[in-house]
C-alpha cells in the first residue's frame, strides 16, 4: 500500500487534535488519509492517543479541533448511529439476553429492514464466520472465540464500508488470536472493506496491516507499510517499539551521502545509515536487529563490521537460539539465529567475534 493522499482517501483526519480538560493535548495535530480498502492499523502503547483517534472516527468522542472526513463527507457533528460504520470491542459487547440471531438482527431492526432482508443477512454474515449453526444460542453459552466472531459478525451485517477495531483480540488466548488475525485478514481481503483496528500488539499489527501508524505522546512517529517499520524505523521510539532491538551508544564522528560514522562509547568506530542525525559530535543510538547479527565467520557478507563480544546467555527455542552477548558496554545485545544442522550452541563466558552488514544499522536520535 502507498501513501495516500487526502484528496482520494475514503477516511481523512485534518489536523485533529483532542483535549478532555482543555489544557493538554491527548491528540496533537493529527494528520491522516486512509485509502478506501485499506487495513490500517494504529499501533502504540497506553496513552499513545491512538484509540481516541478510533472513538473521535466512531463518533463517542468528538474532536476539539480539526476535521474528520469519511468518504468526503465531514462527520463531527454526525451522532454515531449515522456513520454507517461497523464496530467491533475487545468485550464483545453482545446483547446477554438475546440469541446470536438476535444480536445480529438488532442493527438491521434499528435501520428498518424488513423481516425477510434481515433474516438473509444475518445468514449470510454468520456463514462468513462459519457460526451460522449457533444462531439460536445465547453468548454465555459460547466461548471467548465464538463470541468475537460473533461480534465480527454483528459489525459486517449490515454491509459497512468501514470497520472500526479496538483491541478485538486482547482477551483471547495466544493460539485463537493468531488463529484470528488471519480470518480478519481474510475477510478484509474477501470483502473489500476499508478497517481502521486499533492494537499495543505490534506483532498482530506486522501480521494483519496494509499499513501501521505508529503512535506515541499523541503524534504518529511513523506510517508505514509493515515491512518498513521493521527494516526502516524513522526513530529510537519506532526502532524500541517494533520487534526487538539492539541499542548501541555513541556519538557522530563522521556523516555524509546518508552513512554515518559512530564511535561507540567504548571507542569503536561502527558505520551505519544516518537516520535524522546530521551534525557531528552527536549523540546517537545505532540500531541492528538480533537477526542481521551473525557470529559465523563464514556467513558474514562482505564488508561486515565486526566486534568483540562476551556469550552472557545462550536459550535453546526449539526451532532458534537467542544469545544475549556484552558488546560495547551493553548487556543485552540479542543474537537470534535459526536451529539448523551442526549449529555450535555456545557457552556463558565464551568471547567470539560478532558481525553485520554496515546497511543493517542505523544512527538514530538518541531516545
Amino acid at each position: 500500500m502507498v501513501a495516500v493522499s487526502s484528496t482520494d482517501a475514503f477516511v481523512v483526519f485534518d489536523h485533529v487534535q483532542k483535549s478532555y480538560d482543555g489544557t493538554s493535548l491527548v491528540v496533537k495535530d493529527l494528520n491522516l488519509a486512509i485509502g478506501k480498502g485499506e487495513f490500517l492499523t494504529m499501533l502504540g502503547p497506553s496513552g499513545s492517543g491512538k484509540t481516541t483517534c478510533l472513538m473521535m472516527l466512531a463518533g463517542f468522542e468528538t474532536a476539539t479541533n480539526g476535521e474528520i472526513t469519511l468518504d468526503g463527507r465531514p462527520i463531527n457533528q454526525v451522532p454515531p448511529h449515522k456513520r454507517g460504520i461497523g464496530m467491533v470491542f475487545q468485550n464483545y459487547a453482545l446483547f446477554p439476553h438475546m440469541t446470536v440471531g438476535e444480536n445480529l438482527s438488532f442493527p438491521l431492526e434499528v435501520r428498518g429492514m424488513g423481516k425477510s432482508d434481515r433474516e438473509a443477512k444475518v445468514k449470510r454474515a454468520l456463514d462468513m464466520v462459519q457460526m451460522y449453526a449457533f444462531i439460536n444460542r445465547r453468548p454465555s453459552q459460547l466461548s471467548g472465540g465464538q463470541q468475537q466472531r460473533i461480534a465480527l459478525a454483528r459489525a459486517l451485517v449490515f454491509d459497512p464500508k468501514l470497520v472500526l477495531m479496538d483491541e478485538p483480540l486482547g482477551a483471547l488466548d495466544k493460539q485463537l488470536r493468531e488463529h484470528m488475525q488471519f480470518e480478519i485478514k481474510h475477510l478484509h481481503e474477501s470483502l473489500g472493506i476499508t478497517v481502521v483496528y486499533v492494537t499495543h500488539d505490534q506483532g498482530e499489527a506486522l501480521t494483519m496491516s496494509d499499513r501501521v501508524a505508529v503512535f506515541n505522546d499523541g503524534r504518529i512517529q511513523q506510517l508505514a507499510p509493515p515491512s518498513d517499520l521493521y527494516e526502516r524505523p524513522d526513530n529510537s521510539f519506532v526502532a524500541g517499539f517494533i520487534g526487538e532491538n539492539n541499542k548501541l551508544h555513541g556519538t557522530l564522528e563522521d556523516v555524509s551521502g546518508g552513512r554515518a560514522t559512530v564511535r561507540l562509547t567504548t571507542g569503536e568506530l561502527i558505520d551505519a545509515t544516518a537516520v535524522n542525525v546530521s551534525t557531528k559530535g552527536q549523540s546517537t543510538l545505532v540500531s541492528i536487529r538480533p537477526e542481521r547479527v551473525e557470529y559465523k565467520p563464514e556467513l558474514l557478507p562482505a564488508g561486515a563490521h565486526t566486534i568483540d563480544a562476551e556469550v552472557l546467555e545462550f536459550i535453546y527455542m526449539g526451532d532458534m537460539f537467542r544469545t544475549r552477548l556484552r558488546v560495547a558496554g551493553s548487556d543485552d545485545f540479542v543474537i537470534k539465529s535459526r536451529n539448523t544442522l551442526g549449529q555450535r550452541m555456545l557457552a556463558p563466558g565464551e568471547k567470539i567475534k560478532i558481525g553485520w552488514a554496515p546497511q543493517d544499522a542505523r544512527a538514530l536520535d538518541p531516545q
